[in-house]
Parts: C-alpha cells; sequence; structure tokens
C-alpha cells in the first residue's frame, strides 16, 4: 500500500457576515481595537438553523468532489471539533447521514482547535490498514458558546468547515510526517468549565457562565511562544528537512498578530504564511483546512513545495504535518 495522500480539499463557510462592528457593541470596544490587536476584520457566524455536521457536510462534498471520489468508496468520516451538535452521539454519525454514506465508520476527534491535524492522524492508521478511502473533516460552531460580553473571545471565533480527502493510491499531495503534542498541565488555559462529568448542567452554572467558551488569552500566547518554535525546530529535523525548504505555512488562524510574531520567530526564509482570519476570524478546527483549501484554489502550491501545517490550542495541545504537494 502506498504512501497516505490528500486527494482533494474543500471548505465551507456560512453566508452571515458578522462585522467587527457588531460584536464590539456588547464587548465594550470598537473595530480599530479589534483590527489592531488580531488583524480579524469579519467572520461567519451559522443561521439558527445550522449546526456543526451541517457545515461539515457541506465542506465534504467540496473535497469529495475535488478528489472525484463518491460517498460509496469512503472507509471511514472522521470529524475533528469541540462543538459537536450534541454531546452524543458523535457529529460524524450526523455528518455520515447527511451524505448518505452508510459503509463508512465515523467517529469524532476532540484536540481542539489542533483537532485537524489529529484527525489527519488517526485516519491515515486508519487506511494504512484498510485502504480505500478517508473523508477528514475540521468543523466548528463557536458562535453558539461565546460570551457576547467577554472581548477576550467574542471577536476572534468565526464558525466554518473544512475538509480533505485522504487516499493511498491515484495522484495526491504525499503527507511525509506528522507529529502530535499534549499539555495537559496547561489544560486551564482554554476550557468551556461546565457540561461535562465535572460541573454537569445546572442552572447555578448557566447563571454563572460556566457554559461560555472561556480563554487566558496571555497564557495561550505565552505558551505559542515557548513552545511552538522548539517544537518545529525539532519536526523538521525528524522529518529531515531545513526551514530552508519550507515552501508554505499553513497556521491555526488563532490571532494575525500572534502570527506574524511566531512566523517571524520561526525564520522561513523561503515561505509564504497563509491566512484567512482576517475574513473569516478563529474557526477553531476548521480554520487549517480552510485555509489549505483557499491557498490550494488560489493556485498557491505547485508540485514538490513542502507546506508547514501547524494547529496549537486547547489542551494544551500542538499538532503538525508535513504535506509535499
Amino acid at each position: 500500500m502506498g504512501d497516505v495522500k490528500i486527494l482533494g480539499t474543500g471548505a465551507y463557510v456560512p453566508d452571515r457576515i458578522v462585522s467587527n462592528d457588531e460584536v464590539a457593541v456588547a464587548a465594550g470596544v470598537d473595530d480599530d481595537w479589534i483590527s489592531s490587536r488580531t488583524m480579524i476584520r469579519e467572520r461567519r457566524w451559522a443561521a439558527n438553523h445550522q449546526a456543526t455536521s451541517d457545515l461539515a457536510a457541506a465542506a465534504a462534498r467540496v473535497a469529495m468532489e475535488s478528489a472525484g471520489i463518491t460517498v460509496d468508496q469512503l472507509s471511514v468520516i472522521v470529524v475533528a471539533t469541540s462543538t459537536p451538535d450534541r454531546p452524543q452521539p458523535p457529529a460524524a454519525a450526523y455528518v455520515q447521514e447527511l451524505l448518505g454514506a452508510p459503509a463508512a465508520a465515523a467517529f469524532d476527534v476532540n484536540a481542539v482547535c489542533s483537532g485537524m491535524v489529529f484527525a489527519l492522524t488517526a485516519a491515515e492508521g486508519i487506511l494504512v490498514r484498510r485502504g480505500g478511502y478517508a473523508l477528514v473533516i475540521g468543523a466548528d460552531v463557536y458562535s453558539r458558546i461565546l460570551n457576547p460580553v467577554d472581548r477576550k473571545t467574542v471577536i476572534l471565533f468565526g464558525d466554518g468547515a473544512g475538509a480533505v480527502v485522504l487516499g493511498t493510491t491515484g495522484k495526491g499531495s504525499i503527507v511525509r510526517h506528522i507529529a502530535l503534542h499534549t499539555f495537559g498541565d496547561r489544560s486551564g488555559l482554554i476550557e468551556v468549565p461546565a457540561g461535562g462529568s465535572r460541573l454537569p448542567l445546572s442552572q447555578s452554572g448557566i447563571e454563572d457562565g460556566l457554559f461560555y467558551f472561556a480563554m487566558d488569552g496571555r497564557g495561550v500566547r505565552g505558551f505559542v511562544a515557548e513552545h511552538l518554535p522548539q517544537l518545529v525546530s525539532q519536526f523538521l529535523c525528524e522529518a529531515g528537512v531545513t526551514p530552508e525548504d519550507i515552501s508554505h505555512f499553513v497556521p491555526h488562524q488563532a490571532n494575525g498578530v500572534m502570527l506574524d510574531g511566531l512566523f517571524s520567530e520561526l525564520d522561513f526564509p523561503h515561505a509564504i504564511m497563509h491566512r484567512t482570519l482576517e475574513n473569516y476570524g478563529n474557526t477553531g478546527a476548521a480554520s487549517i483546512p480552510i485555509t489549505l483549501d483557499m491557498a490550494a484554489r488560489s493556485g498557491a502550491f505547485h508540485p514538490g513545495d513542502l507546506i508547514l501545517v501547524a494547529g496549537f490550542g486547547g489542551g494544551m495541545a500542538a499538532g503538525l504535518a508535513l504535506i509535499e504537494w
């Protein structure tokens, strides 16, 4: 069985455009405050009738069309999300139903904003054993768990989905190396405090805002500055490449100012960093596949280019992947 390849990409974002002005009012800031600190100008939020699985299925259809496969060829569907439709069952089960792919095993992966890379790893291992094709989707609807008065979070997040089709046959982009890391001692930096077995549903939890997404922004920036450059250096060494070999950098779309600082620290002399956060904000697990798809469709990637994908976020977790286009 050959290398696992990316055979097609796809993305979907909701129609509703939410400007900085719209989120700024309740948060007590303004457009200049948001854009100067994040580089985000607007984001998309799901319609009332849309859940995570709806966005995921829409992105999946685009990816399958790009790959030239049909649903009956799928062996597995993996959805990376931290905002599933419901606590149970997995969002992937709903995606399977929406796509009409009953032969495909379907499950979720929750590694928050690093989820897409973790999901790629899971799907890759299944394909090596089973063959066929895998649909790997990153999808999140953060707008449903944001506190409208919390300026640390509500200004950052948007909704969306991105997908890739993996296979071991045909022409495609080779996934050359993947590395996954989790720093559980930093798990309190990003969380939804209530709603699980630790703090189950309660009226007091609702009144105290414990079901909203919460983030220590300063702590997250410190985590990225402390760990990402070292992890990337280690990863490139393991993969047998140098910073000079990297043509493209596709990071999780956390914050534009932070990404500029990280990219400068990484010092890739020949690489282009790709960003979509200006128009879509931070879309969680969807941000990497959305950005990968849009860069691919723009013609930015050329045969032989090496693409470094870097996810980081809640857990705290980091996932790195090297793709040869």
